[in-house]
């Protein structure tokens, strides 16, 4: 089951900044910057840290991880917005 998560960074360098976008981009919806709307399995989850974890400078960098609950359920109405709705891409499944 898909959980919704809303990651969150505060990337110190431009650089590094940049490559965490291009990472979280594959695995989420831009929602706000340097904020994530993602519905992952538990295994793209690790796989999600994993990338980032690898990017980061844990020293100076921070990423949060919030778990709304599953995609289809709690998760799906639990974020509100007020001002300009959030554009949701559709995302098509592609199995290599």
């Amino acid at each position: 089951m898909r959980n919704r998560y809303i990651v969150s960074y505060d990337i110190s360098d431009p650089r590094r900044w940049r490559r965490v976008y291009r990472t979280m981009r594959g695995y989420g919806d831009p929602i706000q910057y340097s904020v994530f709307q993602c519905d992952l399995l538990p295994a793209e989850r690790i796989m999600m840290i994993e990338a980032l974890t690898g990017i980061i400078d844990h020293r100076e960098d921070r990423v949060m991880l919030i778990d709304v609950g599953p995609a289809d359920g709690r998760g799906r109405w639990s974020i509100e917005t007020l001002g300009r709705a959030i554009k949701h891409e559709e995302r098509i499944a592609i199995i290599v």
